[in-house]
C-alpha cells in the first residue's frame, strides 16, 4: 500500500485534557486557608487608651478617626510626619505599614461629635482631625464566618461520597460502597465473564469435588436433561475442607465455566455495626439474583454469619449475626419461591455451622475438598511448574512424595520458594535440591545461619535428633526417616524429617511406635548428659501427651476405660462448663495416659541402649556434617524396619 494512503487512513490522535474538579477544589481550599492565616500578617494596629488619643489630637498629629458607633470602637490614622513620635508604643518599634495605626475602645455613653468638636476648636484648620462615624453592618464578616465554611464542607462531603462510591462501591450495578443511602445494599460482585479466565482445566486434582461442581454447572447449562425425568435442580452446595485446598478456586472455575450470572460475596460483608444492615443486604442480594435467574451466588467463608445460633460469645439478646442468619435461612428455603438461584458456599469450619443451614433444601450437597493425595499433588505441581525453568533431571515423582499433607496453596508456595532459592544462588535453572530446600523452608522455617551454638549445645542437639532418628528407623510403625539436620530453623535447633505413608487409619501399635520416636530425643539427651534433662523436648512432649490422651479418651484403646469416646465432633463441648465424665473417670483417664507414656519411655530407653553404639556414630556424623540423609542411617543400622522389624528388635533384646 502506498505511503500516502497510509497517512490518509491514520487519524491524528487528539489529546484530551481532563480537568479534575477535585484538585481545583483542594487548591481553592488551600488558598482560602492561607489567606485567612497569612492575609493580615505583619505589624497590627496597637490598642491605646482614649486619653492617649486625646493627647495626639491636641498635638495635631491625628489625620483621621473612624468611629464605629454600634461597636464603641475607633481607629486612628496618624499623620506620616508625626508617626515617629509614637514608635515607643509599638512592641519592637515597628508600626503598621498602612492605616489605621491605633485603635481604642469607649463606653456606650461616649459622644464623639461633642468630644471632637471641643478638641478641634482649639486647633488650626490644617491640624484638625477628621471624624468619620459609621455603623458596621458586618455583612462580609458574617458571610466569611458562616456561609463560606458551610459551602466548603458541603462541597467536600459531595466529593468524598462520590469518590468512595466510585472506589469502594460493590455489587451489581454499583450498589453498596460507602454511600450512607446504600448501606443496606448488597456488596456482592457480579463476575465479568471476560475477566474470569479460570476454568476446570486449571483446577488440578480434587477429582470428586470437581465432578460435583461440574454437575451443578451442567444443571444450569442443560436443565431439560434433568427436569425431563422429574428431577429438580439442587438449591445449594457447601464446599468444606482445610484452608488452601482450593475451595475458592473451584468457585472461580464455576464463574469461568457457567454461562449464567455469578454473584460472589464474603460472609463478613453481611456483618455491619448498624442493626439490621446484614439482613437487608441478604434480601438485596437475593433480590438481584432472582432478577437474573438462573444464576449462582457464591458466599465465601460463610461461617462468619452461619455460626450456630445461641452459641455466640457476645451473650446479647439481639445479635446482629443471628438476624442475618435468620434472613439467609428464609431466603434460601422459606415461604417465598427461590427457583433458579443456586447458592455455593465455602468454609473450613463446618462443625460450627447452624444445623438449619446445613439441612437438605438449603445446602443439598456437602462437597468435601480434602488434602490432595500423591497423584493429585503431581497434577497440582504440573500446574504450578508452568513457566519455571527446570533442570532436565528434575524428579516430579520424588518431590510429590516428599510433600505429603501439603495443600494446593502450600505446593504453590513451594514452587515459588524453589524459584527464589535458585535465583538467590545465581542459578540459571531450578533443580531438585532447590525444591528440597524450599520444602525445608516451608516446613521448618527459614534457616538461622547467624545463630551461634556452643559445642555442648551442638552435641546435645545432635544426640537429641539422633535419638529421634534411631527410634524412628528401628520401629516399624514409624514413618521412614528422610533427613536429619542440626541446623537451626525457625524456633527449632534441629529437625528430623520423615516421609509419612499416606495412611487412612492407624493401629495402636503404630501410635505407640510414633510416641517412642517422639520421646527418643529426650532419652538420648539424658543418657549422654548424666540423666540431666534439657528444655528441647517441649514440642515432642506436647504431641506425645495429646496422642496418649486421644488413645484413652477418644479411640477406646485403654482396657480400663473401655470402648468409650468423649470426643465431640459437633464442637458444642466448648460452650459447656462441665466435662462429659465424672471426676473418677477423669482420674482413670489421667492414670491410663500416664501409664502409656511410662511404658513408651521404658521401651524407648531399652531400644536406644541396645543400639547405643550406632546412635553414637550417627550423632558424631551429625556433628561433622550437620545434615545426614536416609542412606547414612541405612549404612549404620541396615534397611528400615518393616513387617519383620519386631523380630529384629527381639533379636537385639
Amino acid at each position: 500500500m502506498p505511503q500516502n494512503q497510509n497517512n490518509k487512513k491514520r487519524k491524528p490522535k487528539v489529546r484530551v485534557v481532563r480537568i479534575n474538579l477535585g484538585w481545583i477544589f483542594y487548591i481553592l481550599l488551600v488558598v482560602f486557608i492561607g489567606w485567612m492565616l497569612f492575609g493580615n500578617s505583619g505589624p497590627q494596629a496597637e490598642k491605646v487608651e482614649w486619653a492617649q488619643v486625646e493627647e495626639m489630637i491636641k498635638a495635631g498629629d491625628v489625620k483621621e478617626v473612624k468611629y464605629v458607633r454600634n461597636d464603641c470602637k475607633g481607629s486612628v490614622t496618624v499623620r506620616p510626619e508625626s508617626l515617629q513620635k509614637y514608635l515607643s508604643l509599638y512592641p519592637g518599634g515597628n508600626p503598621p505599614k498602612s492605616s489605621p495605626h491605633f485603635i481604642f475602645l469607649t463606653s456606650t455613653k461616649f459622644d464623639p461629635e461633642t468630644v471632637f468638636a471641643t478638641l478641634n476648636a482649639d486647633l488650626p484648620e490644617q491640624n484638625r482631625a477628621k471624624l468619620v462615624i459609621e455603623n458596621d453592618a458586618k455583612l462580609w464578616s458574617g458571610l466569611l464566618e458562616w456561609v463560606v465554611p458551610m459551602m466548603l464542607l458541603i462541597v467536600f462531603w459531595i466529593f468524598m461520597m462520590r469518590g468512595m462510591s466510585r472506589n469502594m462501591g460493590g455489587g451489581a450495578g454499583g450498589a453498596g460502597g460507602m454511600n450512607p443511602f446504600n448501606v443496606g445494599k448488597a456488596t456482592g460482585k457480579l463476575a465479568d465473564k471476560n475477566k474470569v479466565k479460570v476454568t476446570f482445566k486449571d483446577v488440578a486434582g480434587l477429582y470428586g469435588a470437581k465432578e460435583e461442581v461440574m454437575e451443578i454447572v451442567d444443571f444450569l447449562k442443560n436443565p431439560q436433561k434433568y427436569t425431563a425425568l422429574g428431577g429438580k435442580i439442587p438449591k445449594g452446595a457447601l464446599l468444606v475442607g482445610p484452608p488452601g485446598t482450593g475451595k475458592t478456586l473451584l468457585a472461580k472455575a464455576v464463574a469461568g465455566e457457567a454461562n449464567v450470572p455469578f454473584f460472589s460475596i464474603s460472609g463478613s460483608d453481611f456483618v455491619e455495626m448498624f442493626v439490621g444492615v446484614g439482613a437487608s443486604r441478604v434480601r438485596d442480594l437475593f433480590a438481584q439474583a432472582k432478577e437474573k435467574a438462573p444464576c449462582i451466588v457464591f458466599i465465601d467463608e460463610i461461617d462468619a454469619v452461619g455460626r450456630a445460633r445461641g452459641k455466640n460469645v457476645g451473650f446479647s439478646s439481639n445479635d446482629e449475626r443471628e438476624n442475618t442468619l435468620n434472613q439467609l435461612l428464609t431466603e434460601m428455603d422459606g415461604f417465598g419461591t427461590n427457583s433458579g438461584v443456586i447458592v455455593l458456599a465455602a468454609t473450613n469450619r463446618a462443625d460450627i455451622l447452624d444445623k438449619a443451614l446445613m439441612r437438605a433444601g438449603r445446602f443439598d450437597r456437602q462437597i468435601n475438598v480434602t488434602l490432595p493425595d500423591l497423584n493429585e499433588r503431581k497434577e497440582i505441581f504440573q500446574v504450578h511448574l508452568k513457566g519455571l525453568k527446570l533442570a532436565d533431571s528434575f524428579d516430579l515423582e520424588g518431590i510429590a512424595k516428599h510433600t505429603p499433607g501439603f495443600s494446593g496453596a502450600d505446593i504453590a508456595n513451594v514452587c515459588n520458594e524453589a524459584a527464589l532459592t535458585a535465583a538467590r544462588k545465581d542459578k540459571k535453572i531450578i533443580d531438585n535440591q532447590d525444591f528440597m530446600d524450599a520444602v525445608d523452608r516451608v516446613v521448618g522455617g527459614i534457616e538461622r545461619k547467624k545463630t551461634i551454638m556452643s559445642p555442648e549445645e551442638k552435641r546435645l542437639t545432635a544426640y537429641h535428633e539422633a535419638g529421634h532418628a534411631v527410634a524412628g528407623w528401628l520401629l516399624p510403625g514409624c514413618d521412614p526417616v528422610l533427613k536429619v539436620s542440626i541446623i537451626p530453623r525457625g524456633q527449632a535447633l534441629g529437625l528430623t524429617w520423615s516421609l509419612p505413608d499416606e495412611k487412612v487409619m492407624m493401629s495402636k501399635s503404630d501410635m505407640l511406635d510414633q510416641m517412642c520416636s517422639l520421646v527418643g530425643g529426650r532419652i538420648a539427651e539424658e543418657m549422654v548428659n548424666d540423666g540431666v534433662p534439657c528444655t528441647g523436648a517441649l514440642n515432642d512432649f506436647e504431641r506425645m501427651t495429646k496422642m496418649a490422651y486421644a488413645m484413652v479418651a477418644y479411640f477406646g484403646m485403654s482396657p480400663k476405660v473401655g470402648n468409650l469416646s468423649f470426643y465431640d465432633s459437633t464442637g458444642a463441648s466448648g460452650y459447656e462448663l462441665t466435662k462429659p465424665y465424672s471426676e473418677k473417670t477423669a482420674e482413670l483417664i489421667d492414670s491410663e495416659a500416664r501409664a502409656i507414656v511410662d511404658d513408651v519411655t521404658a521401651r524407648t530407653r531399652k531400644i536406644l541402649s541396645d543400639n547405643w553404639e550406632g546412635l553414637e556414630k550417627l550423632a558424631a556424623m551429625l556433628i561433622e556434617k550437620e545434615v545426614i540423609m536416609s542412606d547414612d542411617i541405612e549404612a549404620i543400622f541396615g534397611p528400615k524396619a518393616g513387617k519383620h522389624g519386631e523380630e529384629r528388635l527381639k533379636g537385639n533384646e
